[in-house]
């Protein structure tokens, strides 16, 4: 089972909701991939041991001008000017490009072929209670996150649990990592921010034909709008964290809420045991 936390936005609570769910099950099979590679963050929290790091890139076309006829087949097909030719030279914009090799195998001239661009480092490492973490992280200065989430999700075990932790919002990087899951659980917050992002990450989710429920996060047990909205969309509530000054003092400090907070641990647990529910029937449609 793939369950990717998603939120429409940054700062909801992902990551925490991520890394204290795995917790709860070291010994269930349980691993975690931060898909949020432009800002990972899990292992602050889980603390992996024993790292390894490997180097990501993809391709990117470079030309032959020796061969090239200037016949532009290779500008006509691509979706993103990422080539295009000026003048009496072709030119490449390794940064907008998507790596679909069509300028390639569309070139009568075989002028094209593939080179590479380094996209970031794959990191992979296991904590002390045995819980294996993968994660990416994008090098400075690139745009291109998508190919660097796949490859971090490539890693996944079919046959084990996993606990993707998804970048914030709806765009390319989180449908990258949302696509393919079995089940998304949304975190959000109860208020009209909250609500707006989660109704936008929802209806991607339609879209992408995911199953999902909703984890209200710094639940202060007065605002509705969260409850009222699920009501209407029929998508269920799976858990309620409270908003205490003790579980923001614990997570500041790159701490686990279920090693800290008993009632924490015992939320968490339900949580767990909830989607292995899901789990066993499917998942639920709504």
């Amino acid at each position: 089972m793939i369950v990717t936390i998603a939120s429409g936005k940054g700062g909801t609570g992902k990551t925490t909701v991520t890394v204290n769910l795995a917790a709860c099950a070291p010994g269930a099979g349980v691993q975690v991939f931060d898909c949020d590679v432009e800002e990972p963050n899990s292992h602050i929290f889980l603390k992996p041991e024993n790292c390894s790091k490997e180097p990501i890139s993809t391709m990117v076309p470079e030309v032959d001008m020796d061969k090239c006829t200037l016949c532009k087949a290779c500008e006509k097909i691509c979706q993103f000017s990422a080539i295009t030719t000026i003048a009496k030279k072709v030119m490449t914009f390794p940064e907008m490009c998507h790596s679909c090799r069509g300028c390639e195998m569309v070139c009568p001239e075989n002028a094209i072929t593939a080179s590479s661009r380094v996209l970031g480092d794959l990191i992979q490492g296991t904590n002390s209670a045995g819980i294996p973490l993968t994660w990416g992280e994008l090098r400075v200065g690139e745009a291109m996150s998508p190919p660097l989430i796949e490859k971090v999700k490539a890693r996944i075990n079919p046959k084990a649990i996993s606990f993707v932790d998804g970048p914030p919002g709806t765009s390319c990087p989180a449908v990258a990592a949302l696509r393919h899951s079995d089940f998304a659980l949304l975190v959000a917050e109860p208020t009209p921010f909250g609500l707006n992002d989660l109704a936008l990450t929802v209806e991607a989710l339609k879209k992408l034909d995911v199953p999902m429920a909703i984890v209200i996060n710094r639940d202060d047990g007065k605002s509705r709008v969260i409850d009222d909205y699920a009501a209407r969309e029929g998508i269920e509530i799976l858990a309620r964290l409270p908003f205490t000054r003790e579980a923001a003092a614990v997570c500041s400090k790159g701490l686990l809420l279920v090693d800290e907070i008993p009632e924490m641990r015992l939320r968490f647990t339900e949580l767990f045991s909830t989607l292995m529910e899901k789990a066993d029937k499917g998942g639920e449609r709504k």
